[in-house]
């Protein structure tokens, strides 16, 4: 019997053949395959009949029966059943459920996949953080997160390009360059005359010692040597910004995440982009003048009151650089866009919006897409931590790293929905236990691998396993978590959640932990032995698999 790796999808197939015999004269509708909440209602439900009632004026119930006459024979469905005024509750056959640890194990590091994108371009952006200093514990959030969501979206058939905009321009990096530039001059934060907006960090002092040293960094595509010269603002400018990049870029590399773009704001100026979303906007009328200042009619777009474009002084606010950034995202053919983002930038989505629907280039209604991440306290021994050295007045990302190492510091700041506020346990972290998840599911997997080394035997093999002796409750809870993995990923990306995968992972280690603690594996019956073994080397190739959308180490051994 061959091996479907996604139920859902499957029955989603037949039912769209059925669909069209029952209904040819309508056009395809979205079907809906669900996990029913009681057992008894089967393993699927689908409500195809009731989105059909209307459309076709027949009763739901009656519409059901011609569906169910309708669908194609499958091996793996056992039986359907309708209930109520027209739901179609859909059995899967037992060995449809078994095969599943066969495909699993064939399918390797590919199971979960589903075609979702078809392969259509998406761009993330994530980070994004102002270069003025080390990353923070809230841009680690946004790192986590950005990068499980585009590793989540890539399993699910997107192809996904990962952006960094680095705003590198305004009043902040005039207050970084003032800072340094006060260092190199042996001024310190105590001194009466540091700007009260200037920054204090001990790295402020790191980036003025290397100016003064005449030292070069790297960033990105850019090469910068410093010149020395303590009066030469425009050097240090440009040497302040790219030293921190270099560093920000270490610490990402450190937390493995990487991009494919770098944008810098400074070159939305350089190149005219801002200026020319400015001229657009005045001629599509949607713009006025007010108290000296250049206005954006937003309230046309759904604002609850018009914004600022230009500032009496003659500067832009900082949605104006947004909006022209956004422009060019859509320029470069990316129809899809997401941005991961801190809580903070909620105020300039309606704007930002507001800005590219005024310019009528095409730009369909919501676009982008935004996630929003929720601030991060960090905890240990009880209390609240919040001053780093290096930075001054945080913790860092490196500091995290540093303490508790890349694995839990992912996996903490990935595990919660981005929207829910979220305290970092430093102690919990770092800790041996059942009640750190990270620990949790890196032990199941470090548990399967040592029985299958104590096993001894080539894995391969246990591809043509029969596994049609998996019939206890500990085995078939397995067995339908592997079931739901692909439903998993395909949640995850379509609510651009990736928390959900570390939810299902926990979930499944525990699954695993309660048939460890309850079975034995190296029986002396050999039919049954190897169906065992099948089963827990599929079960950590699922967890080898989410993990990986984590940015996680699997290990072997613990």
């Amino acid at each position: 019997m061959f091996a479907v790796l996604n139920f859902k999808s499957h029955l989603t197939e037949l039912f769209a053949q059925a669909m069209r015999v029952v209904a040819p004269e309508l056009t395809p509708t979205d079907i809906l395959i669900e996990r029913p909440k009681q057992v008894l209602h089967g393993d699927y439900a689908c409500n195809l009949a009731m989105q059909l009632a209307k459309p076709l004026r027949k009763s739901p119930r009656d519409i059901a029966q011609a569906l169910v006459a309708a669908l194609p024979a499958s091996l793996v469905v056992e039986r359907v059943e309708i209930a109520g005024a027209g739901f179609i509750n859909v059995f899967i056959t037992t060995a449809a459920k078994q095969n599943v640890v066969r495909g699993v194990l064939q399918a390797g590091a590919g199971y979960g996949h589903i075609h979702l994108g078809a392969g259509r371009k998406l761009q993330v952006e994530f980070v994004s953080a102002n270069p003025t200093g080390p990353l923070h514990v809230g841009h680690g959030r946004g790192a986590a997160v950005g990068d499980c969501l585009c590793r989540v979206l890539q399993t699910a058939g997107w192809n996904v390009t990962r952006e960094f905009y680095y705003n590198d321009a305004g009043a902040q990096i005039d207050n970084l360059t003032l800072s340094v530039q006060l260092r190199c001059k042996g001024v310190t934060p105590e001194d009466p005359s540091w700007p009260e907006n200037g920054y204090r960090g001990d790295y402020i002092t790191d980036v003025a010692h290397a100016y003064l040293a005449q030292e070069a960094v790297e960033a990105d595509d850019q090469h910068v040597r410093a010149s020395g010269d303590v009066n030469d603002v425009t050097a240090i400018r440009h040497f302040a910004v790219a030293y921190l990049r270099s560093e920000q870029d270490l610490d990402l590399r450190a937390f493995g995440v990487n991009f494919d773009v770098y944008s810098l704001e400074s070159a939305l100026y350089t190149e005219g982009k801002v200026e020319e979303v400015v001229s657009k906007l005045i001629a599509s009328g949607h713009t006025y003048e007010q108290d000296n200042a250049l206005w954006l009619r937003t309230t046309d777009f759904g604002d609850d009151k018009d914004r600022v474009m230009r500032k009496s002084d003659g500067s832009y606010t900082y949605f104006v650089p947004d909006v022209a950034y956004h422009l060019e995202k859509w320029r470069r053919g990316f129809t899809r866009v997401i941005n991961e983002q801190g809580a903070d930038h909620h105020s300039t989505i309606t704007r930002v919006r507001a800005g590219l629907q005024a310019l009528d280039v095409g730009i369909p209604q919501g676009w982008p897409d935004y996630v929003l991440h929720q601030m991060v306290t960090v905890l240990r021994n009880g209390e609240e931590v919040k001053i780093s050295k290096r930075a001054g007045s945080y913790v860092t990302l490196r500091d995290l790293i540093d303490e508790v190492g890349c694995d839990a510091t992912r996996f903490f700041l990935a595990a919660r929905h981005p929207d829910s506020q979220l305290v970092f346990d430093i102690d919990l972290a770092k800790s041996q236990s059942n009640e750190n998840p990270v620990y949790y599911i890196q032990y199941a997997h470090a548990r399967i691998c040592s029985v299958l080394g104590q096993w001894g035997g080539d894995v391969a093999a246990l591809h043509q396993a029969d596994v049609s002796t998996l019939e206890s409750d500990y085995e078939r809870a397995l067995l339908q978590r592997l079931i739901d993995y692909p439903q998993v990923i395909e949640s995850a990306a379509e609510d651009l959640a990736p928390h959900l995968i570390a939810f299902y992972l926990k979930d499944l280690a525990a699954d695993f932990h309660s048939y460890y603690n309850a079975s034995r594996f190296l029986v002396e019956e050999e039919g049954i032995k190897l169906a065992r073994l099948a089963l827990i080397a599929a079960v950590a190739q699922v967890m080898r698999n989410g993990l990986v959308l984590l940015g996680v180490s699997a290990p072997e051994k613990m």
